[in-house]
């Protein structure tokens, strides 16, 4: 298996925009490779935004933001009241809200949803972020539910332990409107990234599985 870097500097810091659909989606999809890449690339500036979160659920995105985003060297943390489960309808509103974000942020890689995932939500935030970004590193993440979509993953991020442990603590801790799901539990979590490690064979048999449809080496 081939294993790729960035080649970076502090006067050169990695810059990543993290895209979600609901204020969980980039925690759940990416936590772990978030917190692994803040650690390896000291500096690094981060663009977070969620697209669909009012009252609590806007307050546990924030907080949630905050502690993943800790060690960054600068964070921006966008959160946007658009409707939960009615983005289709919302297509062109949140396409100038995606050309917007193209006019800020420069990102050498952008963390979003996988594509053909079967959540409406995901699905419209992952077409736009092609649609937009025509010329990026792009990786989809995963987001484990009810529905059929579950794949294959090309793409795979090696996580130690301690933290795996931390991105699941972090998640139980500041969603607390989700703990009535009964798939809102640590092994949900812990199972995937353990799957993905033994996909990727990663050394602490822990990984996060993405997507990543096109890339030039």
């Amino acid at each position: 298996m081939q294993r790729l870097a960035f080649a970076r500097s502090n006067s050169d810091p990695l810059q990543i925009l993290c895209l979600g659909a609901h204020s969980d989606d980039i925690e759940i999809g990416a936590g772990g490779t978030i917190l692994t890449l803040l650690h390896r690339y000291p500096g690094t500036r981060v663009h977070w935004v969620v697209f669909a979160a009012k009252s609590e659920r806007e307050r546990e995105a924030r907080a949630a933001a905050g502690a993943f985003l800790a060690s960054a060297g600068t964070s921006r943390v966008e959160v946007h009241d658009y409707p939960d489960g009615f983005f289709p309808e919302n297509f062109g509103t949140l396409k100038r809200t995606f050309e917007a974000l193209k006019q800020w942020s420069r990102p050498d890689l952008i963390l979003t949803h996988a594509p053909g995932d079967h959540h409406q939500d995901h699905r419209v935030v992952a077409d736009l972020t092609w649609n937009t970004f025509r010329d990026h590193f792009i990786l989809g993440y995963e987001v484990l539910k009810y529905d059929p979509d579950l794949g294959n993953p090309n793409v795979f991020v090696p996580v130690d332990a301690a933290v795996a442990d931390a991105k699941v603590a972090s998640i139980m801790a500041h969603f607390q409107s989700q703990h009535a799901r009964r798939w809102f539990v640590p092994e949900t979590f812990l199972s995937m990234m353990r799957i993905r490690g033994v996909q990727s064979a990663a050394p602490s048999g822990l990984a996060e599985g993405f997507y990543g449809a096109k890339i030039c080496l």
